[in-house]
């Protein structure tokens, strides 16, 4: 197989690209930089949470959450120190570190595999584990079949020819973390964008709220989650994100560049484009996790 095919396989799988407009254009590193001052009055740089780093706008609240939910999970998700960098999966600063109020204290595996789906499928898989929930971990690969980590723990494993994919035992139960993540990596490797797209329930944008994701389900696609929300209690509601990126790297939380006055939240509109760094969505579709 050529370069260029093996290319296509590559984010085909990983269900993510680089830039909406030019998959190439990060490693181009374009000779620009965002102001220094986008979102600065809204941040807390000592917060080491994603609600203590950032700030709500005067007249709004933010949302409460019940303690053992996913959202309060993402809300309280722990940041690295404020000024941290963007490290891909090789150990080597991304090009662009100004796109970013915090770095979220998730590690970034060798292997390449964690890109921007997989980054929120692990949110979302080590969320369910710590409150043993385990039974709901599982996903569909882009083919549609589903997998899941309880299947996977007692020795299933998938056969994989093109689009024709059953499950057989081949190996001995094993229900341990360390095989969890041999799981996760799987996943990584037939689910992506797409795939969360295809299995997973639409959210109108009036219900939208945190641990929903914005997505723009192509292939490759991309997609974020939104990580906290405040309201002003007359229907006006602001959210904050997250991304993982292709290559794989570390998962930051967005700055808003567009409105830079309310960054790093942003406001969402039927119908209306959503610009984040790095990606632009070209109307602001939501799925939710089961």
């Amino acid at each position: 197989m050529n370069y260029f095919n093996l290319l296509i396989v590559f984010l085909v799988l990983s269900g993510c690209k680089g830039q909406n407009y030019d998959f190439q254009l990060a490693e181009q590193k374009p000779d620009y930089k965002l102001s220094d001052d986008i979102g600065r009055e809204l941040i807390n740089k000592s917060g080491n949470t994603i609600a203590t780093r950032i700030l709500v706008p005067e007249g709004y609240s933010r949302v409460q959450t019940s303690e053992n939910s996913f959202q309060h999970y993402l809300q309280h998700y722990t940041l690295k120190v404020y000024g941290s960098k963007i490290y891909t999966y090789t150990g080597e600063e991304f090009w662009a570190q100004d796109w970013h109020q915090g770095i979220l204290d998730l590690d970034v595996p060798s292997n390449g595999l964690q890109q921007c789906a997989d980054a929120l499928i692990r949110m979302r898989s080590e969320f369910l584990w710590q409150q043993n929930r385990q039974s709901e971990i599982g996903f569909e690969f882009t083919s549609g079949h589903y997998c899941s980590w309880l299947d996977y723990a007692k020795g299933y494993r998938p056969n994989i020819r093109g689009n024709k994919v059953s499950f057989h035992k081949t190996k001995p139960e094993n229900h341990s973390e360390s095989n969890f993540y041999n799981y996760l990596n799987l996943i990584f490797n037939y689910s992506g964008t797409l795939s969360l797209y295809n299995e997973l329930e639409k959210i109108p944008l009036s219900e939208v709220t945190i641990g929903d994701m914005l997505v723009d389900p192509g292939t490759p696609g991309h997609i974020n989650i939104i990580v906290d929300q405040a309201g002003d209690g007359i229907g006006n509601k602001i959210f904050a994100m997250v991304q993982g990126y292709t290559p794989a790297q570390s998962v930051c939380l967005l700055k808003n560049t567009v409105e830079s006055s309310i960054s790093p939240w942003y406001r969402f509109s039927e119908k209306q484009p959503v610009a984040t760094p790095g990606y632009y969505f070209e109307e602001p579709i939501f799925i939710r996790f089961k």
